[in-house]
């Protein structure tokens, strides 16, 4: 009978640099058990998530259980790539017995659920849970939630301020399809920070909600893994900014890729990814670095101006030696000349 189950699939999704890829690594390594299989959809077309992922890829989860999907948001290619990427997992032998999919920071999750309703799929699998991951200094920060009263505040002294940006629809959304709110990166908020970003969920969030403080993706399988929300019967208790359209667009946002010539200190690429996110409001910077002398590829993680490096893998015999950099910021900051000359000037002086 296990056979005729639906195989749970939790969907994970949370805002640019909350830390997913970190959590789903860490559930790669701590799978409660269970033999899992990973979908990772990325914007842009670099495989960063993924490639991370394989790396550390162990029995319970091979590098065959982990498929990308780059070609753009999930919910919007569900039959030209949704669908044939679970349909491939389940046909794995042995058959994976948990799913996760991570979503890109820009996914809306709603949309997604309804992909689970297509015939091809909906007797075979059912969503355990969504789990929202947020960064706890961010949301402190009120960077990504609609702060009213500040906004009300803002039109006193300037009506063109507009009180809904892409960012904090993107954030609500996240929140109200949410079982579980998983609060990230909690000793750079400080316990102040920390109540605050509880508090603005608690408002954004259209049902109590858990909230559960997660530092460096540790947490207890058991937290986020077996929930039977089957979320995708759940629908209406999960409203979204877009309900009621038939779609959505992403023309909101826009990623770039860059390449980059060696560097001879990571620091000076940190200071060139600082500059560019002060001086044009960049919201993501992901991707791999070539250091002059070093043997290992750095791989590079910014959210704004925060940056994190670390040298992940030795380059490969033959490998071309090539720093990639995946740019994500809102359209109308993705200027790819004034981006290049910041992240890659010998090159854009060359051009």
């Amino acid at each position: 009978m296990a056979d005729l189950a639906k195989l749970p699939v939790t969907v994970i999704t949370g805002f640019l640099g909350s830390g997913k890829t970190t959590l789903v690594s860490h559930l790669m390594r701590n799978p409660g058990g269970k033999r899992l299989a990973i979908v990772v959809n990325e914007f842009g077309d670099v495989g960063v998530d993924g490639d991370i992922l394989k790396s550390c890829a162990i029995p319970d989860c091979p590098a065959e259980n982990i498929m990308e999907l780059a070609n753009g948001c999930i919910c919007c290619t569900v039959a030209d790539d949704f669908i044939p990427t679970i349909e491939a997992l389940m046909a794995l032998e042995p058959r994976p017995e948990h799913i996760l999919i991570e979503t890109s920071g820009l996914a809306l999750p709603k949309p997604l659920l309804k992909a689970f309703d297509w015939p091809d799929i909906r007797s075979k699998i059912t969503v355990d849970g969504v789990i929202a991951l947020a960064d706890a200094e961010a949301v402190a920060a009120g960077r990504f939630a609609t702060d009213v009263a500040a906004v009300d505040a803002q039109r006193e002294a300037d009506d063109s301020i507009d009180h809904e940006t892409p960012l904090s629809e993107v954030f609500g959304d996240q929140i109200s399809c949410a079982d579980i709110i998983l609060l990230t990166k909690p000793d750079l908020a400080g316990p102040e920070g920390v109540a605050k970003a509880k508090e603005i969920i608690a408002r954004e969030a259209p049902r109590p909600l858990p909230v559960v403080e997660v530092a460096e993706g540790v947490v207890d399988p058991r937290v986020i893994l077996g929930l039977e929300a089957a979320a995708e019967d759940d629908m209406d208790a999960r409203p979204s900014h877009h309900d009621g359209h038939h779609d959505h667009e992403h023309d909101d946002f826009d990623s770039i890729i860059v390449d980059i010539p060696e560097v001879g200190d990571p620091s000076e690429l940190v200071a060139r990814i600082e500059t560019l996110a002060k001086a044009q409001n960049i919201l993501r910077v992901k991707g791999y670095a070539s250091v002059a002398g070093k043997p290992m590829r750095l791989l590079v993680q910014a959210v704004g101006a925060r940056v994190r490096h670390q040298y992940d893998r030795p380059w490969g015999p033959g490998e071309d030696r090539l720093g990639r950099l995946v740019v994500i910021a809102e359209h109308d900051d993705v200027k790819r000349a004034d981006i290049e000359a910041v992240l890659a000037p010998a090159q854009a002086a060359a051009e």
